[in-house]
């Protein structure tokens, strides 16, 4: 382990996004040419032709949607001056596998994109609430994970793929028009808001059930007392929780709740991601001994990017970058 890169911190308190990126601009070139290798030649190819169009459809619906996160976007593709920049900061296609434990939120980030668990940052940021630990990648203008000391620490799962009795690659279709029409906010703008303005773990978990969004989301919220843990289950406007129960509450990329049944039903997303909740669920004390003990398979995966734990009760976090389950970066402790 002594010989992998550490993983980066960066105190923007008072910055943006922006700040971030003025310090790692090569990082954040590279991640973006990875991105384009996610499935090979193929993709290189395809990416070349779709980053365009994916960049103006992406930026004609954050403007339309009134989107407060905008502005700063088009600065961040300026600044880099590539393509995929506003398509790279909507793009919601990640699993994962999450949970709360106590007070401890330890979470699994799945994504196909490479490099990912070597390209990331700790940026410590701060907002009207206060300071809060940001684990992001040079570029994004969102949060996906975070550390609020003190106050709470939150993460988004991908949702399940809403069906419309159309086949996989006609519901996949048929959901992206859907966004298209929506005027809510992406999870991850949200997840940004809640850590920059909210107080405590109640007003948090306020923001994340009744905020409107641009699509189905997942959220995984601890605070820093037992019993404040949950699993927020996200349509666009109807929102579901699955309260802490003893010990610990889990999620993957499936609902849980009421929302599971509403309209023509939702497909999980992989990897097996009702194994990964059962794994999740059998964990125990013997497997939190060591940092990262508990990241194993079927919660480790070849998706797997990074693994963390993160307690706002005594504001500590460990955090490890992977390449599936291999690790690629020293661990990380604040």
């Amino acid at each position: 382990m002594e010989t992998l890169p550490e993983i980066p911190f960066a105190d923007i308190r008072g910055g943006t996004a922006l700040d971030l990126l003025e310090r790692f601009p090569d990082t954040a070139r590279s991640l973006a040419a990875a991105a384009l290798n996610t499935f090979g030649l193929v993709s290189r190819a395809a990416g070349a032709v779709a980053m365009p169009l994916g960049d103006r459809a992406s930026r004609n619906w954050l403007a339309r949607a009134g989107n407060p996160y905008l502005a700063e976007i088009d600065a961040l593709a300026a600044r880099l001056g590539i393509r995929g920049v506003h398509f790279l900061n909507v793009c919601f296609e990640w699993g994962c596998t999450s949970g709360v434990w106590d007070t401890t939120l330890r979470r699994v980030l799945d994504w196909p994109f490479p490099n990912l668990g070597t390209h990331m940052v700790v940026a410590r940021q701060s907002g009207p609430a206060g300071d809060f630990f940001n684990i992001t990648w040079p570029g994004l203008s969102g949060s996906f994970q975070g550390l609020a000391p003190g106050r709470f620490a939150a993460a988004i799962n991908q949702a399940p793929a809403r069906k419309h009795r159309a086949g996989l690659a006609g519901d996949w279709l048929a959901n992206r028009i859907a966004v298209r029409d929506e005027t809510g906010m992406p999870p991850a703008h949200l997840l940004r808001i809640v850590f920059e303005t909210a107080l405590d773990y109640d007003a948090a978990k306020a923001l994340l059930r009744h905020t409107r969004l641009a699509v189905p989301a997942i959220f995984i919220l601890s605070g820093t007392k037992r019993g404040e843990g949950c699993i927020i289950e996200r349509s666009e406007t109807e929102a579901a929780v699955r309260e802490i129960d003893g010990a610990a509450v889990c999620a993957t990329n499936h609902f849980e709740t009421r929302l599971n049944h509403g309209g023509a039903g939702w497909r999980a997303r992989p990897i097996d991601s009702a194994g990964r909740i059962a794994a999740a669920r059998a964990l125990s004390e013997p497997d939190f001994a060591e940092d990262f003990a508990w990241f194993r398979p079927p919660i480790a995966n070849i998706n797997s990017r990074l693994a963390f734990n993160a307690d706002a009760a005594s504001g500590t976090l460990t955090l490890i970058g992977t390449n599936g389950a291999t690790p690629v970066t020293q661990v990380f402790r604040r």
